[in-house]
């Protein structure tokens, strides 16, 4: 029985070394680690680029027609508010590929517009204002300390201790270089506790997987608990050795139902499909607020999602048939 061409499409990362050129590169490590489990499958697959050069990309594509596409388009050139084009143009051609829709990407891609649904669907999110380059910025509305937050970025691109501010003053000191560096900006209230993050997994019927728990306890006094860009991506930094996941065992009964049911409602709000990560934080009182929502998150091989499936007994081999199951069934 012939064996499915799959297709590796993704991304084109920077050629040359930048700011942020740790979270570019990385989806070559999932392109690589899918690769390998395709060939221990058994299955045929070869890597087609994506840019904004439509026609190169059709040229590419139609060489040898696959059947099914991992989609690992985090980008366009660069630019995140392309994120969902690439599963558009795959919609257009009618070949069956991992994650979600177009729009579902582009929608949760938009931390503004998700929080607007968000709100509008009664789920709780922290309160925000937009900042489009104002002079006239007015943050009275907020309880400080504020995080600001790239509109537009993933992986946690502009998000560090800096991006944390304790008074108006100091934000309205601090607005005008991130908004010259990243554009529009998120401006909402930070939550000040434990945070979690809720992956689920599975097609058509969706699975929540293991909830993950990360650990500050291990920060320093004075040092903000988020997994800003350093925790995530520079090895050498205190809050990468000190950010730790853990799959706590001893949540309440209340608040792992809590977090269980608002995950999946995202997931079916906002129309995904295959594999999503909800990252929420809980106050004092243990009132979650979902601060963000990962359609077709990060699957290198240490990523918190293939963490959380490995915990509940996927290992990453088996996550890799199970996406072909999925697009085989939306292939019929």
């Amino acid at each position: 029985m012939k064996k499915n061409i799959i297709g590796l499409v993704h991304n084109v990362p920077r050629a040359t070394s930048y700011a942020f050129s740790a979270a570019s590169s990385d989806v070559m490590v999932q392109v690589c680690a899918i690769e390998e489990a395709l060939s221990n499958l058994g299955y045929p697959s070869r890597r087609i680029p994506f840019t904004r050069d439509i026609d190169l990309f059709l040229t590419e594509f139609r060489k040898e027609p696959v059947d099914m596409v991992f989609n690992l388009c985090e980008t366009v050139d660069e630019n995140p508010m392309f994120s969902g084009h690439a599963a558009a143009v795959f919609e257009l051609l009618g070949v069956p590929f991992t994650g979600s829709s177009s729009m579902g990407i582009t929608c949760t891609m938009d931390k503004v517009m998700t929080k607007r649904v968000l709100k509008a669907c009664g789920i709780r999110t922290p309160k925000y204002l937009i900042y489009e380059g104002s002079s006239h910025f007015n943050a009275a509305y907020l309880t400080f300390p504020v995080i600001v937050k790239p509109r537009f970025e993933d992986a946690s691109i502009g998000i560090d201790q800096e991006s944390v501010f304790e008074s108006e003053i100091s934000l309205k000191k601090g607005l005008g270089s991130f908004y010259e560096r990243f554009g529009s900006l998120l401006v909402e209230e930070y939550v000040n506790g434990r945070e979690f993050n809720v992956s689920l997994f599975g097609y058509p019927p969706v699975n929540v997987m293991p909830v993950a728990e990360i650990d500050f306890s291990a920060f320093p006094a004075g040092i903000h608990h988020i997994v800003g860009y350093r925790a995530k991506w520079d090895e050498s930094s205190l809050e990468y050795r000190n950010t730790v996941r853990r799959f706590p065992e001893n949540l309440s009964v209340p608040l792992r139902q809590s977090l269980e049911k608002i995950a999946r409602e995202c997931f079916h709000i906002f129309m995904l499909r295959d594999y999503v990560r909800v990252d929420i934080r809980t106050d004092s009182n243990e009132i979650p607020y979902v601060i963000e929502i990962n359609a077709n998150p990060c699957i290198s091989p240490d990523a918190g999602f293939v963490a959380s499936l490995a915990h509940a007994g996927i290992d990453y081999k088996e996550m890799i048939r199970q996406f072909i199951t999925f697009m085989s069934l939306r292939s019929r």
